[in-house]
């Protein structure tokens, strides 16, 4: 994670003028109303407590979770299997760099390694393959972050390699099923967390440095048209250290989950793009979230200080980013 500099926003949404009596507190009240509705089925945010499933005492990322309902994430070099209860804890494998992390029909894993410059294929036992991507229209890659499954059998990827709000260079780039790389979004300061919508319509990712989450259009696997600004996020405040959006997660009803590093928090945006919930992250430093659990409602947490993955008991049936295990 880069540090951010200073916000400066892309746009400014003018006040209304000024409403008086009747006409004003009809207004008000409406709008709280809706609000209330977007968000009827997610619990208050003084409900969530998060549960400490696993310390690690340094900074974790890249959770995911397979066939068997088993999670994996990184911490350092190494990427740890553990069961959601947080019982029987293994090293399942050591890269140099660990971070985004999918699992694909045949139990293959991706996994981004900024180190390795690369996006790395291991087999189900946590053995290295073939890289999956290292590089794209001929250019190696910087640094991969994090990446999405798509339903034809390519994934999308971001790369903030170097990156920033004064370096605007960060990519997002698509790996077909034949697994051919290019570029399909340039111009970023420090993509990070990436989602794809269900059908595969529409691409979310969180641009970091500009505190927002982008959305574009996906005219065709790989394809994709101009973005346009989701959400501006929530500013820190003063017992917080920094507010760049990292992963993303999506429940079932299309609210988008984004673990906000810095702020502490796991904000949920309603799918028409209003924040609705802040719920406690556990770690302060949080890096990313992915829906798991007996039931698929439990969305689990990483990050840093204290450095720890976390469980935030939501009830909410998250979106299946894994795909039907093919053999």
């Amino acid at each position: 994670m880069s540090r951010r500099v200073a916000q400066h926003p892309v746009f400014r949404v003018e006040p209304a003028p000024p409403a008086r009596g009747a006409s004003a507190r009809c207004r008000f009240w409406l709008t709280a109303a809706a609000l209330v509705l977007i968000g009827a089925d997610l619990p208050a945010e003084k409900e969530v407590k998060p549960v400490e499933v696993f310390r690690t005492g340094d900074y974790s990322e890249g959770v995911v979770v397979d066939h068997q309902g088993d999670l994996y994430f990184s911490h350092g070099k190494i990427i740890t299997k553990i069961r959601p209860d947080g019982s029987h804890a293994e090293t399942w494998a050591e890269t140099g760099a660990p971070n985004g992390h999918k699992i694909l029909a045949d139990g293959t894993h991706l996994v981004c390694d900024a180190s390795q410059h690369a996006v790395l294929r291991l087999d189900a036992d946590g053995k290295l393959m073939a890289p999956a991507s290292k590089e794209s229209d001929g250019q190696p890659l910087r640094g991969p972050n994090d990446l999405t499954l798509d339903p034809n059998g390519g994934f999308y990827f971001t790369d903030p390699g170097g990156s920033g709000r004064e370096k605007p260079i960060g990519t997002v780039h698509y790996v077909d099923r034949e697994g051919m790389t290019r570029t399909v979004a340039s111009g970023l300061a420090f993509p990070n967390g990436i989602v794809l919508r269900p059908g595969g319509k529409e691409l979310l990712v969180a641009e970091s440095q500009k505190n927002r989450i982008l959305a574009y259009p996906v005219l065709a696997p790989g394809r994709l048209g101009a973005a346009k600004v989701f959400v501006e996020l929530p500013e820190k405040g003063e017992d917080q250290s920094d507010n760049q959006p990292d992963g993303l997660a999506l429940d079932a009803e299309g609210n988008l989950y984004v673990a906000h590093y810095g702020m502490g928090q796991v904000q949920v945006v309603s799918p028409e793009g209003k924040v609705i919930r802040r719920y406690d992250g556990g770690n302060l430093l949080t890096s990313n979230v992915a829906f798991a659990g007996p039931d698929f409602d439990q969305l689990f947490v990483t990050g840093g200080k204290p450095g720890a993955l976390f469980r935030l008991d939501l009830r909410v049936k998250g979106y299946k980013i894994l795909p039907p295990r093919t053999k």
